[in-house]
């Protein structure tokens, strides 16, 4: 298949990058940061998101979705990623919506027309320690009486301070489940964690929780499934974030590169900083192309999906990373300060790394799957 966007994704690209431009530049990011918001997330745009039809995307046209593929998740995603918009996007309709796309019984899947309208967020709780590491999930659940009760904590949980629920991964004497828990229930308690880029995450403590057999999402023991098709599709979505963040930190210095001046010439001027320029787009194309292959590969459901994704969250991963550091050396010592968005950029970036595993962890799978 060409790695090129079709028309009508072409179309969605135009139209997601004209709203976010409009609606949430990074001066959103900056109001919501300097005003300490309780929330660090606005929901009335996100209704606004459900209103354009971005939060359904790939949610079924029967449950009130547009009924896309990864292809447009990823779009959508990546304009996230140029204006660093605080936005549920990657926790409630990749994340939150694939599981119950796959497992979830036709009374939890109600919860994908309120995504889909941005009437609800949803966080997926998976991780427990400093690095993503889904296969060291200890997080308990026990049969008690008709239902279930858990103890453990997760920690890097998107959103899931305001999240109206929250699908929570726990071990089983028959294998991994899936729960759909209101994080009202008692023995739930959810700290907000303000990140270094300003997005929000959650630590969520479970003690003793005790909910009814309906909220497991699937079968019991059966939910590494849906959670492994949900991780790759994430992974894929966040490649997109990071070449969107990666880019436009890059064209941001072009245009440095083209205004400032030193020594009576423009910095655009100096060879070496055309080479680093030069390289840096190169890069860059590479990113674009391996994250819609792997965006590509899941809508067609093929067997090297997964390792497509990894592929591209790592190179995208590093990409970024040298987009954001070449951004604020090229910059020079005002990269550093908060009145350039470049800062910004690269503080997004880190986060985006860690986020479903990091280049590290994605280079390890692959030579694992090689049998080294």
């Amino acid at each position: 298949m060409p790695l090129i966007l079709t028309e009508e994704q072409t179309m969605l690209q135009d139209a997601a990058d004209g709203f976010l431009n409009e609606h949430a530049p990074i001066a959103h990011l900056r109001k919501l940061r300097d005003s300490r918001d309780p929330d660090g997330v606005s929901r009335d745009l996100w209704r606004a998101f459900g209103e354009m039809g971005f939060a359904g995307v790939v949610i079924p046209e029967e449950d009130g979705g547009a009924g896309l593929g990864a292809v447009e998740a990823g779009v959508i995603a990546e304009s996230l990623g140029r204006t660093l918009t605080p936005s549920p996007f990657m926790g409630s309709s990749v994340l939150a919506a694939s599981v119950l796309k796959a497992a979830g019984s036709e009374t939890q899947k109600a919860w994908l027309a309120r995504i889909a309208a941005g009437e609800a967020v949803l966080s997926l709780a998976v991780d427990e320690g400093p690095k993503h590491a889904p296969a060291k999930i200890v997080t308990r659940a026990e049969r008690s009486g008709n239902g279930f009760r858990l103890n453990g904590a997760k920690g890097f949980v998107l959103d899931g301070h305001v999240a109206d629920a929250l699908i929570v991964a726990a071990q089983m004497d028959e294998g991994l489940t899936l729960f759909l828990i209101d994080p009202q229930t008692p023995g739930v308690a959810v700290e907000r964690t303000v990140m270094v880029d300003a997005h929000n995450a959650a630590r969520v403590t479970l003690t003793d929780v005790a909910v009814d057999a309906d909220v497991v999402i699937g079968a019991v023991g059966e939910g590494q499934g849906p959670l492994d098709a949900a991780l790759v599709f994430g992974r894929a979505c966040t490649a997109a974030s990071l070449v969107g963040a990666g880019d436009q930190a890059f064209k941001v210095t072009l245009d440095y590169l083209r205004t400032r001046k030193q020594f009576g010439k423009l910095i655009g001027e100096f060879q070496a900083l055309q080479h680093r320029a030069a390289h840096l787009f190169t890069e860059l194309e590479l990113a674009k192309a391996a994250t819609l292959a792997a965006l590509q590969a899941i809508d067609a459901g093929r067997p090297d999906a997964e390792q497509a994704a990894g592929i591209a969250k790592a190179k995208a991963g590093r990409v970024a990373e040298l987009a954001v550091q070449e951004a604020v050396q090229m910059h020079g010592g005002v990269g550093m300060t908060d009145e350039f968005d470049v800062g910004l950029f690269m503080k997004r970036v880190r986060v985006l790394n860690e986020l479903l595993g990091d280049a590290g962890f994605h280079a390890e799978r692959l030579a694992r799957a090689q049998g080294f």
